[in-house]
C-alpha cells in the first residue's frame, strides 16, 4: 500500500517559491500513474456503494411535503457512503503516502474540518436542526480551516493580475467556504443534481491539478469523485435513497476547500476563480433566487420552490434534464477554467464571462417556460 501512494504521488514536484509559474510535471508521468489511481478511485466507489446500501436499509426517512419534488418516502442520509469513502481515502493517503503538498497542520486542519461538517449535518439530518445551528457549525468548521493556515491572501485578477488583499481574504475565505457550502446544500432537490455537478467538477478540477502539480487537490478531488461515483446509481435517474444534507453540506464544503488549496499551492497556484467557474451554474441559481426572494420581500431563510431548476421541473422539465442540464453547465465551466489558465492578462475576464452568458440564457428559458406553463407565484 505504501509503495502505491509512493509511486502514485511520483509524478508531482514540491512546491518551492522559486519555480516558474509555468513548471509542471511532464504529462506522460501523470498518465503512467493513472491506471493506479482510477483503481483507488474504483475502490472507494465501491466501499461508498456498500454504505450506501446500508443506509437504504437503516437510513432516516425524508417524508414529502409542499417544498419537495418527490411524493413518496425515501431513505437520505446517503451521503454517509460519500462522507466514509473520502475519509477512508484520506486516511490511506495520509498513512502511506506521506506527500501531501499542504503540509501537516494544514492536511489535518482539512480533515478536522470536513469531519465535523460531516457529523453536524448528519445530526441535521436525523433531528432537522434549525438553520442558525447549522449555520453556526458551518462557520466553525470554516474557523478550523482558516486556524490552520488555509486562507486566500493573493488573487489573480482579470486585466489586474496578481493582487495581494492580506488580511481582508480572511473574511472572504470565510465567506466563500459558507457560501459554496450552503448552495450545494440549497441545489440538492432533484435526482442526481448535486451528486452529479460535484462529480463532474471533481473530475475535471484532478485533471486541472493534476497538469499544475497540485497533489493534494489533484488527489483529494478524486477521493470525493470515488465517493460519489458509488452514490450516484442510486440517486439517479430513479432516487432509491437521497443525499441528504451530510452529503450536500459535506460536498460544498470540500468542493470550497479544493478551491482555496488550488489557489495557494502547488507547482503553479491557481486561480481562486476555478471553483466558482465549475459551479457556476450552482452559484447563479442560488444567488439569483436570494436577489429575486430579497426584492420581492419574502423572507429568505424559509424553505421554498422558487429555485430555477425547481421552476424548470415544475413548469414541465422532464427532472432528469435539469439534471444533466446542470451538469452540462459544469463542463462549460472547466472549457472556461482552462481558457481562463491560458489567457493573457488582457483576454481573462472576457473568457470568465462565458459561464455567465450560459446562465442568463437558461434563466431566460425557465422564466418563460414558467410564464408560459402559468405555474402561478415561484
Amino acid at each position: 500500500m505504501r509503495a502505491f501512494f509512493q509511486k502514485s504521488a511520483s509524478c508531482f514536484l514540491p512546491y518551492s517559491p522559486g519555480m516558474s509559474a509555468h513548471m509542471t510535471v511532464p504529462p506522460s508521468f501523470a498518465y503512467l500513474a493513472l491506471p493506479r489511481h482510477l483503481a483507488l478511485v474504483a475502490g472507494l466507489a465501491l466501499f461508498s456503494a456498500i454504505v450506501v446500501r446500508v443506509m437504504i436499509a437503516v437510513g432516516v426517512p425524508d417524508r414529502p411535503d409542499a417544498r419537495k419534488a418527490h411524493t413518496k418516502v425515501t431513505p437520505k442520509s446517503g451521503g454517509v457512503g460519500i462522507v466514509a469513502a473520502f475519509m477512508l481515502g484520506v486516511l490511506l493517503l495520509y498513512q502511506y503516502g506521506q506527500v501531501s503538498r499542504l503540509g501537516e497542520h494544514y492536511f489535518l486542519g482539512v480533515i478536522g474540518a470536513a469531519a465535523m461538517m460531516a457529523v453536524v449535518s448528519f445530526i441535521d439530518d436525523i433531528f432537522d436542526v434549525s438553520f442558525l445551528i447549522k449555520l453556526g457549525a458551518q462557520f466553525f468548521a470554516a474557523l478550523i480551516a482558516v486556524a490552520s493556515g488555509l486562507w486566500v491572501h493573493v488573487f489573480a485578477l482579470p486585466l489586474v493580475g496578481t493582487v495581494d488583499i492580506g488580511w481582508v481574504g480572511v473574511p472572504l475565505t470565510f465567506f466563500f467556504i459558507l457560501y459554496v457550502t450552503n448552495a450545494m446544500n440549497f441545489i440538492d432537490g432533484l435526482n442526481g443534481l448535486a451528486a452529479g455537478v460535484t462529480l463532474w467538477a471533481c473530475l475535471i478540477l484532478a485533471g486541472i491539478a493534476a497538469y499544475y502539480s497540485g497533489f493534494f487537490v489533484y488527489t483529494a478531488a478524486l477521493l470525493l469523485a470515488g465517493g460519489v461515483l458509488g452514490f450516484l446509481p442510486y440517486n439517479f435517474p430513479k432516487a432509491q435513497i437521497f443525499m441528504g444534507d451530510v452529503g450536500s453540506q459535506f460536498c460544498g464544503f470540500m468542493l470550497a476547500l479544493f478551491g482555496i488549496a488550488a489557489a495557494r499551492y502547488g507547482a503553479a497556484p491557481l486561480s481562486f476563480l476555478l471553483v466558482p467557474l465549475l459551479l457556476s451554474g450552482v452559484l447563479f441559481d442560488v444567488t439569483f433566487t436570494l436577489i429575486r426572494r430579497t426584492l420581492a420581500r419574502e423572507n429568505i431563510a424559509r424553505a421554498h420552490r422558487g429555485h430555477l431548476y425547481q421552476v424548470a421541473a415544475r413548469a414541465g422539465v422532464d427532472a432528469r434534464l435539469v439534471a444533466l442540464a446542470h451538469w452540462l453547465f459544469v463542463g462549460v465551466g472547466g472549457l472556461t477554467a482552462l481558457g481562463f489558465l491560458a489567457a493573457g492578462r488582457g483576454e481573462k475576464l472576457a473568457v470568465a464571462l462565458a459561464p455567465l452568458a450560459v446562465q442568463v440564457a437558461w434563466a431566460a428559458y425557465v422564466i418563460r417556460r414558467a410564464a408560459r406553463e402559468k405555474i402561478g407565484k415561484w
